[in-house]
């Protein structure tokens, strides 16, 4: 049976009105873990009081305990959104990228755009890395474990189409050890935007690699293929 205008017209009202409190309820999650970034930047984790969120957030405590139960799971929410809008993007622009190290300076930029517009959050996220506990903390590991993976693999792509001898693992964690701390001297009148520091970045890490990995001889390339 076909479905009537009216029908059709009602049905589609109510879809708009139910994708209309979706984004008001994500714009209100969105400033109210902003609020709480503040907060646990300003304080620190241990320090930060669910009053204190309130008051940031402009939340009643009453209400703040209803919809979040403890300040670790404001902490969660704030780490989950920031790590899974960081993978997302990044895996949107690798479709892109084609060439290895394009690649890596994709991944560079990438991050560094997120976290320049957003140093609080950055040095939350540094600085509470392992107060998250159990379930919520296992959560929040795997997705760094699949970002740090996605590096790795960009490193490996790299060593091999350039024949080069480096490791992938002490590379990437050259790498986070630079991009991850910004927040504490980064100045954009001295450093530029994030277009710029990513590019200055890609230049010192992948100069280190190239100029630094010489070329793998036969043996090396023997001793690799047994291990594998």
């Amino acid at each position: 049976m076909a479905t009537s205008p009216t029908v059709r017209a009602s049905r589609d009202r109510a879809v708009r009105r139910g994708r209309s409190a979706s984004t008001r309820f994500d714009r209100r999650l969105g400033q109210i873990l902003d609020h709480a970034t503040e907060v646990f930047c300003l304080k620190g984790y241990e320090g930060a009081s669910m009053r204190d969120l309130s008051r940031a957030t402009g939340m009643s405590l009453a209400g703040l305990y209803y919809y979040f139960e403890s300040k670790e799971r404001l902490l969660f929410l704030i780490q989950k959104h920031t790590f899974t809008t960081i993978l997302q993007q990044l895996k949107a622009r690798l479709e892109k990228a084609t060439d290895p190290e394009q690649r890596i300076r994709v991944f560079i930029q990438n991050h560094l755009e997120y976290f320049v517009s957003n140093q609080q959050g950055l040095k939350v996220l540094s600085h509470e890395d392992e107060s998250l506990k159990n379930g919520s903390g296992t959560e929040i590991a795997a997705i760094k474990r699949e970002y740090y993976r996605i590096c790795l693999r960009l490193m490996e792509d790299l060593r091999i189409e350039r024949g080069l001898d480096f490791n992938a693992r002490t590379a990437v964690m050259s790498l986070f050890g630079m991009i991850n701390w910004i927040y504490t001297w980064y100045n954009p009148r001295v450093d530029g935007n994030a277009e710029a520091l990513a590019e200055q970045m890609g230049n010192i890490v992948l100069n280190g690699i190239v100029h630094g990995g010489k070329p793998r001889s036969r043996k090396t390339e023997e001793r690799s293929a047994q291990r594998n």
